[in-house]
């Protein structure tokens, strides 16, 4: 029996991967609520701030790469620069922090 294209596979795959990030995320975040309400210590909310932070960061990484795969790479570029555009957004979701004037 021949084995499945993996293409055919991928996308629901990636997409239940991304989905069940989010419900961490989402777990996380009403954790945050409820630590808020019992009026916890400061870095316990801070960190699971961060937990959340970071994986909205890695969804969104996750989706940005989706979309090279996808959208970009129709135009055939090498895998060279598939990969160093890739890297360049990557480097911008780990820098691209908040900007100073957020309140």
């Amino acid at each position: 029996m021949p084995e499945p294209d993996t293409a055919e596979i991928e996308p629901h795959a990636d997409a239940d991967a991304l989905l069940a990030r989010l419900r961490r995320i989402e777990g996380q975040i009403r954790g945050i609520h409820r630590m808020l309400s019992e009026d916890r210590v400061c870095e316990d909310v801070v960190t699971q701030l961060m937990a959340a932070r970071s994986g909205l960061d890695q969804v969104g990484l996750l989706i940005i790469d989706r979309h090279v795969d996808r959208c970009l790479a129709s135009d055939h570029p090498t895998e060279e620069s598939l990969r160093n555009l890739q890297n360049a957004m990557r480097l911008w979701l780990r820098f691209g922090g908040p900007s100073p004037h957020q309140e």
